[in-house]
């Protein structure tokens, strides 16, 4: 199981702009798909984006559509997570996990520490 660390995290006003990382040092991540979730303060794991092997398959959860952008950058080794308008509704711990297809209700079977979004004025 490859090894993920999650980071770019922080504290931005509404209407502001995240890029948050997944990345791996142990294993090729072009041979998994990568999924975003979520879990904010006392709801259950959200799906927000995955990307597919060789970016085939993209999948965004309705409220982030338009706002949020996943991408694959191989020579790093990292998936990223372009949040654009962010809203007060996307605060959550953000994980991400991998597996050989992509699925926003259910992927992965562990998960990091994440990275805290916070979105507050």
């Amino acid at each position: 199981q490859v090894q993920l660390v999650e980071s770019g995290g922080g504290l931005v006003q509404p209407g502001g702009s995240l890029r948050l990382s997944c990345a791996a040092s142990d294993d090729s991540l072009d041979y998994y798909a990568i999924g975003w979730f979520r879990q904010a303060p006392g709801q259950e794991r959200e799906g927000v984006s995955c990307i597919g092997m060789s970016d085939l398959a993209i999948f965004y959860t309705d409220s982030v559509k338009g706002r949020f952008t996943i991408s694959r950058d191989s020579v790093k080794n990292a998936v990223y997570l372009q949040m654009n308008n962010l809203k007060p509704e996307d605060t959550a711990v953000y994980y991400c996990t991998a597996d050989q297809f992509c699925s926003l209700a259910n992927m992965g079977d562990a998960w990091g520490q994440g990275t805290q979004v916070t979105v507050s004025s």
